[in-house]
């Protein structure tokens, strides 16, 4: 068997969008994410979450079939109703109301491409395997 691959860390995650600038639009303006990278004449720009950065990318530039995410990424926030609140003033609209999952608090919403996202506060101790 051959040795494992040495991750560490994720680098970014990508986003498809159809409009770079329209996601823009959303992941600055609305999200308030800040622009680390523009490119549109290649197709993306990048934003930075504190974490990990979000490329969003149109990939039918790069020759290839656009496909939105339909498995939501979280978002973490520490006032999720004040957050959802701020974002609904803005014009996102939310899939039903926030979810309690015994742990955490979850909202779910889309960008204007329909890549799923979702709200996420925890507010008791997250247990792993290793706990």
């Amino acid at each position: 068997m051959s040795e494992q691959p040495n991750i560490t860390v994720v680098d970014f995650i990508t986003v498809p969008t159809q409009d770079v600038d329209r996601a823009l639009d959303f992941y600055e303006g609305k999200l308030g994410l800040t622009r680390s990278v523009y490119m549109p004449d290649r197709g993306f720009a990048e934003v930075e979450t504190g974490n990990v950065t979000i490329s969003l990318t149109n990939f039918e530039k790069m020759g290839m079939e656009f496909h939105r995410n339909t498995n939501p990424f979280a978002l973490h926030v520490d006032d999720l109703p004040a957050a959802k609140a701020a974002l609904e003033a803005e014009g996102v609209v939310f899939f039903g109301d926030p979810m309690d999952t015994g742990v955490c608090h979850m909202a779910f919403f889309a960008d204007p491409d329909g890549n799923q996202l979702m709200l996420h506060s925890r507010y008791k101790p997250r247990v792993t395997l290793q706990d």
